[in-house]
């Protein structure tokens, strides 16, 4: 039995702790979120103590073979494209190592032309001097294409479902293998059998209503929990932010319900990781890190060499496979899978968590700790 069995039994198969959840994300009043608030916070400094997780995203690519509504990478958007090599990969590792990063997520569009498992493994393997630890954020893949990477030195796999509702999930994903619903349902599964030690799932707010989605999204990780319970899990709660195509949200998730949801989760799942983007505005984020959050992005850019400018002299449009020359002037970046919001730097993020009693870790884990 997979997950996607227990979704789609969901509406009739909820445990205890899955009611307690639902009672969490219901309306309530301001004294009742308080409450709440109080006890996520006694339950994170319990289980975390004060220390704040901070990593960074580095694009390899904006390629893709999808077509999703509301993403910026999107197969048809006429966006500048771009696939760094590995050398230019390195050389924004290099960047993010200088401003103390030692924990890195490697993200990419999927399309196998750009972005096979070899050139995946050469930029793992390129990067490992340089971060403790490396995660990935690819398209889904087979057991045997994930333990490559496992292999090079790839520690942690995140995936988000996107929607858990499948109408939604259709309607949103039009054309290309991210159609099928059920094969990325599974990855997390796929990627423990592989061996990744740390599975961040999440789901996009913004696509679906938010209460049907966050119970889906508690249902997802409790299961993982009682079958996968080897692997350290995450959960990521983002908000749809602009992009390239300019597709309107069709629901929304306000501010005072993403702290109630932070609150539910932490209170349900007090052991689970719970991370936190630049999507949100600084005053936001600056906010909702003592209810529950444990690991921060910073810094951060969303296109293939945002970093440091690499890429650029290769720049094109891809149409039907084929690399065509930009209409635009080189002297551009790559487009971004979405805008951030919070811009400041990792030192400024960083100098804002200690001024609220938090402290900053760079490095929390080392490869040469597995006992092979």
């Amino acid at each position: 039995m997979s997950f996607v069995s227990v979704l789609d039994q969901l509406p009739v198969g909820k445990s205890a702790l899955l009611r307690r959840f639902a009672g969490l994300i219901e309306p309530n009043d301001d004294a009742q979120l308080e409450r709440m608030a109080q006890e996520a916070r006694a339950l994170t400094r319990q289980n975390f103590g004060r220390t704040m997780r901070m990593f960074a995203p580095l694009y390899l690519s904006n390629e893709c073979i999808n077509n999703c509504l509301y993403c910026g990478f999107s197969r048809d958007n006429p966006i500048l494209r771009v696939t760094l090599t590995v050398d230019q990969v390195v050389a924004e590792g290099k960047h993010l190592a200088a401003q103390g990063f030692r924990q890195v997520l490697l993200v990419a569009g999927e399309h196998p032309k750009f972005v096979s498992e070899n050139y995946l493994v050469e930029c793992i393997e390129a990067l490992r001097p340089f971060f403790s630890s490396i995660a990935v954020e690819l398209g889904p893949m087979e057991i045997g294409e994930y333990k490559p990477l496992v292999a090079a030195g790839a520690e942690g796999l995140v995936v988000y479902q996107e929607t858990y509702n499948r109408a939604v999930y259709a309607e949103m994903h039009t054309s290309g293998p991210k159609r099928d619903f059920n094969w990325r349902l599974e990855c997390p599964e796929r990627a423990y059998a592989a061996g990744f030690r740390r599975i961040g799932i999440g789901a996009l707010f913004g696509l679906a209503p938010w209460r049907p989605e966050a119970m889906a999204l508690a249902a997802h990780l409790e299961y993982l929990l009682k079958h996968c319970w080897q692997s350290h899990f995450t959960v990521s709660l983002p908000r749809l932010r602009p992009a390239a195509g300019g597709f309107v949200p069709p629901q929304s998730l306000g501010e005072r319900e993403l702290a109630q949801l932070i609150c539910a989760f932490r209170i349900c799942f007090p052991q689970v990781g719970i991370v936190l983007s630049t999507r949100e505005p600084a005053p936001l984020r600056d906010a909702l890190v003592s209810l529950g959050v444990t690991m921060i992005s910073s810094g951060s850019h969303t296109e293939p060499g945002g970093y440091t400018g690499q890429g650029r002299e290769a720049l094109h449009r891809t149409v039907r496979g084929r690399i065509l020359p930009p209409d635009e002037p080189l002297d551009l970046l790559a487009t971004g899978q979405f805008e951030i919001s919070d811009e400041r730097s990792p030192t400024e993020v960083a100098e804002v968590l200690r001024r609220r009693g938090f402290d900053p870790v760079w490095k929390d884990w080392e490869q040469a700790l597995v006992v092979k």
